[in-house]
């Protein structure tokens, strides 16, 4: 349950998620709720902005600073390196912001600009030490399942995967080899662009 309240808005300082790709929205939600999970938070749009300052000092450090706008809340996440594991791991600080947009001027007075914005439609599940997210992207829909080692294997077994099913790469990779394999120019992974 630590990890849950985490997600609702105090700091977590180790994320460890994988993700599964499933064919639609609707083979996803109904494999997430056969597993018993319970709903956490609705569906909802969520806008993701990545800064850097001009000498891309976090993207060389391996480094992320995300602003999150979504309905009724707005978050600042830094994420250190990925470490070497089986699931993607690393280092996540993350608050709750009162103004997500005013944030993001504040932090480009600072000398960071956005370099990448990306989309997508989320609703989250709760099952034991674990969060079950739903996600639909320009790219197609995931299911994300983050929260302790074991409680991400037993949840991957309860969907009939694997580790050999694990996706380990962010939306933004997934997103350039989308538009690399379909012959488009990089931009940003937004639903009425992609």
């Amino acid at each position: 349950m630590e990890y849950i309240r985490a997600r609702m808005g105090m700091v977590t300082t180790l994320e460890r998620e994988v993700k599964l790709r499933f064919g639609s929205v609707e083979e996803a939600r109904t494999a997430v709720q056969a597993t018993g999970a319970t709903p956490l938070r609705c569906r909802r749009l969520q806008e993701d902005a990545l800064l850097d300052d001009p000498a891309e000092t976090l993207r060389h450090r391996r480094c992320v600073l995300r602003v999150r706008v979504e309905s009724g809340k707005s978050l600042l996440t830094f994420k250190g390196p990925v470490q070497p594991s089986p699931m993607k791991l690393r280092e996540e600080i993350e608050t709750v912001i009162g103004d997500g947009e005013t944030m993001l001027r504040c932090l480009e007075a600072l000398g960071y600009g956005v370099w990448f914005r990306y989309q997508k439609y989320r609703e989250e599940f709760a099952l034991n030490d674990v969060v079950i997210a739903v996600d639909e992207t320009p790219v197609g829909v995931f299911v994300e399942i983050e929260g302790g080692e074991q409680g991400i294997v037993d949840v991957t077994r309860a969907l009939g995967r694997g580790p050999g099913d694990f996706v380990l790469d962010s939306y933004r990779c997934l997103f350039m080899e989308h538009r690399r394999a379909h012959g488009k120019p990089d931009t940003d992974m937004l639903f009425d662009e992609a």
